[in-house]
């Protein structure tokens, strides 16, 4: 019976967008890596994990990838490194390491000899580290997420949150030059002995969401705060300076508002002012110019008292009777006087006026008019401002009127009389918008803010200036003066506050103090958990029992007992045991190595009363090579499938499920493959 091979395809499903993260083990394809590196069975089947073995070997990224991932730092303030691995016992080895030369700007070391985590990262040119004690290289499987948001700093280890600290923030500018190392420092040292799984940077706002999707992601991360800070001092500029134009824009239309659009009237070929009026002879109308509106109505003629020497008569071109006096002929009696010779039809121009005489009337130029041609009966404006007959003082600007001028300020002046202007002081008068650490200055036309010596800013915002700057989130209130945050001290607050070792909180006798930058962590001692609780004083931790939870490393024919803190085992048979395993009713020894009478394919070894199994390995260079359990080394034609667990046959065309992918059995495959769907 041949057996034939089959393409798996993973199922549809939502995930986050793939250019805010990068996967390093699809991306350093390790499986063409054959030198220390082995693909084994990890935590989960829905990702690789490989073996990073005891030996030499050079796992770094080629060019491409470490170019990706530069621009993926870039301007990066928030960021989650994640991992998945099973680390040898006692062992100490780097993860994963971002370096340049011998500068690292991200590295995360395990050390199993001291039982701590290290970060080591770059600020300002300078390398820096953080030590978190803690035991990863314990031989048991551990999902760790190392979060940045700007200095906030969180360590989740199993979806549990054991540090949170205020920390300089790291730099992600990176030269193009830098290159990733995983599961070593360099070419020879801090070689990672063990399984890594899932390794990954995600450039999202609390990314161990990802790693732990039950945890609360609700508070907004620092980088959120930070960034809502920069905003808020932007709309304050941005509200300084739309204040000022609108200050500027409200003067304007005050003077506009002053000023009066006239509108005239046109009529019978003449321009009329507003409120001229006119009489239409023609008509016998009284006209007037309302708003440029010509308004006319019959005219009423007056009654007239004519004295005894003369009468009331129509006179040419006009409406009314006017009073005529009778001239006496005779040249020895002479003419009465006070004759009205204006009211006898003589005109004159618009912007002239008629003069009553003893014999006769004439026309003169009103005031601010010249006559035209030598003829006061037509007259035109006076343009005093052009021939500098007027009378505006500096800070003026001559305005030519009808028949007229007008003196107006110019910008930044305010009026004294009408033809004077004088400076206005905006920031004697508090008509400024200077922040109250800025200096207002006058100006010719306005003023300028200058802030204060130790302030920084436009002048409409100052703002106070440390020249050390203040650490740890503290806040420069004052030149060179910082109000810092609980828990730090000193001129800067660069000045950590030791909790612990100046007595100030004391922790429940299941933990320890560990002091941390800015506060302190009551930390479970080795042997106890935390119940989930978090107490602040160490209160919530509890005895870990070893021996019910089957984590204790008795041998098979000893007794475990569990202790406060610990356990401990108890051969009963005497003084030693012999680390036998105990397997279906019987035992095997230890050292001996077995094949599973219901699996075939797998190989079972007992060590120090632990049972270890694995899927017996294939070589197909090996002609005794069980071809059941080795499909991919038969060279024949195949017209059938086993599937991944080794247990069932599929014939050509069929398909099942397996572990959340849709598989099919395809007879021209020789070899197990994968197919993303």
């Amino acid at each position: 019976l041949g057996l034939g091979s089959f393409l798996c395809k993973r199922s549809v499903g939502f995930g986050m967008d793939p250019d805010l993260q990068i996967d390093i083990i699809t991306e350093l394809d390790l499986l063409n890596t054959t030198i220390g590196v082995t693909q084994v069975p990890g935590l989960h089947n829905a990702s690789k994990a490989f073996l990073f073995q005891d030996v030499e070997r050079e796992i770094h990224a080629p060019p491409h990838v470490s170019e990706k991932l530069v621009q993926l730092f870039r301007n990066k303030s928030e960021f989650t490194f994640l991992a998945t691995l099973q680390q040898k016992a006692s062992t100490s080895g780097v993860i994963l390491s971002i370096r340049e030369l011998e500068h690292s700007y991200f590295e995360l070391e395990s050390s199993g000899l001291r039982d701590e985590i290290r970060y080591h990262y770059r600020f300002n040119g300078k390398s820096r580290t953080e030590v978190f004690p803690y035991r990863l290289a314990d031989g048991q499987w551990h999902r760790i997420a190392l979060s940045l948001s700007a200095s906030h700093l969180l360590l989740h280890v199993d979806c549990n949150r054991i540090y949170e600290r205020i920390v300089d923030p790291p730099e992600t500018n990176l030269i193009p030059e830098s290159n990733l190392w995983l599961g070593q420092r360099n070419r020879k040292h801090g070689f990672f002995k063990g399984v890594i799984q899932d390794v990954k940077v995600v450039f999202i706002p609390n990314g161990y969401i990802t790693q732990c999707p039950n945890l609360n992601r609700t508070c907004p991360t620092c980088s959120d705060f930070l960034s809502l800070v920069q905003g808020i001092m932007d709309l304050q500029e941005l509200l300084a300076k739309m204040t000022a134009k609108l200050n500027y824009a409200e003067t304007r239309l005050s003077r506009l508002e002053d000023c009066h659009c006239e509108k005239t009237c046109q009529a019978n070929g003449l321009i009329y002012r507003d409120k001229d009026s006119w009489v239409e002879d023609d008509h016998c109308r009284n006209c007037t110019c309302k708003s440029g509106v010509v308004e006319c109505r019959r005219m009423s003629c007056p009654p007239l008292d004519c004295p005894p020497d003369a009468l009331p008569v129509h006179v040419d071109n006009q409406c009314c009777k006017v009073c005529r006096a009778c001239f006496n002929i005779y040249l020895h009696v002479p003419c009465i006087s006070g004759h009205n010779f204006c009211a006898e039809g003589h005109r004159c121009g618009e912007n002239s006026e008629c003069k009553n005489w003893n014999t006769k009337a004439t026309c003169e130029c009103k005031n601010g008019y010249l006559s035209v041609q030598g003829d006061s009966a037509y007259c035109e404006d006076i343009d005093e401002c052009a021939a500098k007959m007027h009378y505006c003082h500096a800070n003026t600007v001559c305005v030519n009127l009808p028949g007229s001028y007008r003196c107006d300020c110019v910008m930044g002046y305010v009026r004294v009389d009408d033809f004077s202007c004088t400076e206005h002081d905006e920031c004697g008068s508090g008509q400024h918008n200077c922040d109250e650490n800025a200096i207002c200055t006058n100006t010719v036309r306005g003023h300028s803010c200058t802030c204060k010596p130790g302030y920084v800013g436009n002048g409409t915002i100052c703002r106070a200036f440390c020249e050390e700057g203040c650490r740890y989130g503290g806040t420069c209130v004052a030149p060179n003066r910082c109000v810092c945050p609980s828990g730090f001290t000193g001129n800067h607050c660069e000045k950590d506050i030791d909790e612990c070792a100046e007595g100030i909180i004391e922790c429940h006798n299941h933990s320890r103090c560990v002091n941390l930058p800015g506060w302190y962590h009551c930390e479970c001692r080795s042997g106890f958990h935390d119940n989930g609780s978090y107490s602040l004083s160490g209160e919530s931790c509890v005895d870990i029992d070893e021996c019910a939870l089957k984590t204790h490393t008795c041998w098979n024919d000893s007794a475990c007992v569990n202790l406060a803190g610990g356990f401990d085992c108890l051969c009963p048979s005497g003084p030693s045991c012999t680390g036998d395993c105990l397997h279906e009713g019987g035992f095997k020894r230890n050292g001996q190595v077995w094949t599973l009478r219901e699996d075939r394919c797998s190989v079972c070894s007992c060590k120090d009363g632990k049972i270890f199994c694995r899927r017996t390995a294939c070589d197909c260079e090996n002609p005794s090579a069980d071809l059941f359990c080795c499909p991919e080394c038969d060279t024949r034609v195949t017209s059938q499938c086993l599937d991944q667990t080794g247990h069932k046959l599929y014939r050509s065309g069929d398909n099942w499920t397996y572990s959340c992918q849709q598989c099919r059995c395809l007879v021209w495959v020789k070899h197990f493959g994968g197919e993303q769907e």
